[in-house]
């Protein structure tokens, strides 16, 4: 396995265009090996980051490609968005997305230091890094508004399911770093660690009691209903359920 001081984070440039169609085919094909939704981008659109300075790439010692990340604005500069974040299989577990995550939050906060910096995340993983940077789960009335962002959401697989909840709800957790208004790192990394066990299993109930309107299933065989003995903390299942 990789060490971290054997990778090289960047932010991307010119130089770096003919990854772009890597970057885009192994977002899709993460997407389809998780089930889980993704906006989809095209290689243009990844080149256009690029030639703009907002995106961050990671390179082995060796030069192949490890990793990408880039930077979206919504609400004229108000809300930012790290989206896109990807690792190339042969590097996963190694650090790099970890790596690639405070790059661009670096970066983000260079060209953006007012705005309020947001992420939509279905795995604990990048919870976990999310945290150790300052991010607080948040409900989706936190996030932007911007019609725009939310039409990226269409060629998501869980689409329906965000538009059945009147985008307030879906399958991602929303975390938000508010420059103007926000606990330190410690303090956040702290509170993940001592809340990872009950945030991996809220994970789990989200994702199950969303998709039960979805499922055709006999119910002859329902759900145990001991799956949904947690912790009644408003705190947190406010974040997950909107409650």
């Amino acid at each position: 396995m990789e060490t971290q001081h054997q990778f090289q984070i960047l932010v991307a440039n010119e130089s770096h265009l003919d990854f772009a169609q890597i970057i885009v085919d192994e977002m899709e094909s993460s997407a389809k090996a998780r089930g889980t939704g993704i906006a989809k981008r095209s290689p243009d659109y990844i080149k256009q980051k690029m030639r703009e300075g907002k995106a961050v790439i990671a390179f082995n010692q060796d030069g192949i490609w490890a990793g990408f990340c880039y930077i979206e604005t919504w609400s004229h500069g108000e809300y930012v968005a790290n989206s896109g974040l990807i690792v190339s299989p042969v590097f996963r577990k190694g650090g790099v997305a970890k790596m690639i995550k405070k790059k661009i939050f670096e970066l983000s906060r260079k060209l953006y230091p007012e705005a309020k910096i947001f992420g939509l995340t279905t795995g604990l993983a990048v919870m976990k890094i999310n945290s150790e940077l300052g991010y607080e789960p948040v409900t989706y009335s936190e996030l932007t508004q911007d019609e725009a962002f939310w039409a990226g959401c269409k060629s998501c697989v869980n689409y329906e399911i965000l538009m059945s909840k009147e985008r307030k709800n879906c399958m991602c957790t929303a975390m938000l770093y508010d420059p103007k208004d926000h606990y330190e790192p410690e303090e956040t990394k702290q509170f993940f660690e001592e809340k990872k066990g009950m945030l991996e299993r809220l994970l789990r109930i989200k994702q199950w009691k969303l998709l039960q309107p979805f499922l055709k299933k006999d119910h002859k065989d329902d759900h145990n209903p001991k799956m949904i003995t947690v912790s009644r903390k408003r705190s947190l299942l406010h974040y997950f359920f909107n409650l």
